[in-house]
């Protein structure tokens, strides 16, 4: 009696298959084949200059409201991205009466320069951008038009130099160089301590060599060109506590921006706590219990850039704390180095850390008896 019912399902099933073979076959042949699509409507692998101005992001070389709040500047076209034949050939107060004489005769006599330079992304990115602003383009959009100086190339002033000993005042230099690069990182150059002490632009860049990895810097690293004018700051670095500078973990732009920010040590944030907050996010709170000095700034108990005592700090401890509790609560007598472990009168109260061996969370506490910072 098992054996009928599993022979009539295997019979089902088999009709099952074969109905649906029959009814797929019927309507194959009921509905028109679709034509394939003609070889002009298929997708393209190769990309149009239209399709690469499009995905390219927004650069710099339009300066947006920069340029409309300076009149000086050339205005140029907004778009997704502007093409580098935008850098306008910029005027020369020197020479107002000079004209464009192109790339070739600028090379007819600076060969060598034109053989440093044919590698730099500056020289690159006009020579790309010369099918519509001309053969001009790679030489004369930085140095100014060159026809005086071809005709007398001896007379100082007659084309654009970028050195301090040229004709060309440095506000000149300058607005060249803005004249791509404004805006972005640059937009508090006007104004900034760099600017007011007379720095061009070439004093720490030199887009004509390869002497950098990345920035067209004029020596190998940026720490290098900064130490050129803060020697000592550098000096700092050298002692026995200091920042990872010299190792090469961090650079000075990591906290300063050199061309130009709303404070006047340059830095990347409106304060000074709030740069150091930027590594050390521990310090920054809230904090039940907060400690005055450390709130107000860190400079306060530290030197960022190195010093001879521990942890940065601009005297040893117990000093520094005794710069402002002196003869309040304990110790209630003014501690000296005589004091410390290895002076003639050691005192117990400040060996190992001194004042920090009990006052441990000294940035702040948020323990409910952290009121004297210990714990």
């Amino acid at each position: 009696m098992r054996a009928i019912p599993v022979s009539f399902a295997a019979v089902l099933s088999v009709a099952v298959a074969f109905g649906g073979v029959l009814w797929s076959a019927a309507e194959a042949q009921s509905t028109p084949q679709a034509s394939p699509a003609p070889a002009a409507s298929q997708p393209s692998s190769a990309l149009t200059p239209s399709d690469i101005a499009r995905m390219l992001p927004a650069t710099d070389m339009g300066a947006g409201d920069f340029r409309r709040d300076n009149p000086h500047l050339r205005q140029v076209e907004t778009g997704p991205a502007t093409p580098f034949d935008a850098a306008p050939i910029p005027g020369n107060p020197l020479a107002p009466e000079a004209d464009p004489v192109g790339a070739k005769t600028c090379i007819a006599c600076h060969s060598l320069e034109a053989m440093h330079a044919a590698h730099s992304l500056h020289v690159q990115a006009f020579n790309a951008g010369a099918a519509r602003s001309g053969p001009q383009a790679a030489c004369e959009s930085c140095h100014g038009p060159g026809s005086e100086h071809a005709k007398n190339p001896t007379e100082p002033g007659a084309i654009i130099a970028f050195t301090h000993d040229a004709k060309t005042d440095v506000h000149t230099q300058t607005t060249v160089c803005l004249g791509c690069h404004a805006g972005g990182a640059r937009q508090h150059w006007l104004g900034s301590v760099h600017e007011s002490r007379g720095l061009s632009c070439a004093d720490c860049h030199n887009p004509m060599a390869r002497l950098s990895p990345e920035g067209v810097l004029a020596k190998p690293s940026i720490n290098e060109v900064c130490a050129t004018c803060h020697k000592d700051i550098m000096a700092k670095f050298n002692r026995r506590s200091h920042m990872p500078l010299p190792e090469g973990q961090m650079a000075c732009t990591d906290c300063h921006n050199p061309h130009g920010t709303l404070t006047r040590p340059l830095l990347k944030t409106d304060t000074v706590n709030e740069t150091c907050y930027g590594c050390h996010a521990e310090k920054r709170g809230p904090f039940l219990f907060e400690h005055a000095p450390v709130r107000e700034s860190c400079l306060n108990c530290h030197d960022p850039h190195g010093s001879n005592q521990q942890t940065l700090l601009v005297a040893p401890v117990p000093m520094l704390c005794q710069q402002c509790h002196t003869m309040t609560r304990h110790p209630n007598d003014l501690q000296v180095p005589t004091n410390l472990g290895r002076g003639p009168n050691p005192d117990e109260r400040l060996m190992g850390r001194a004042c920090l061996t009990c006052h441990t969370n000294i940035h702040g506490s948020n323990n409910p008896s952290g009121s004297r910072f210990h714990k």
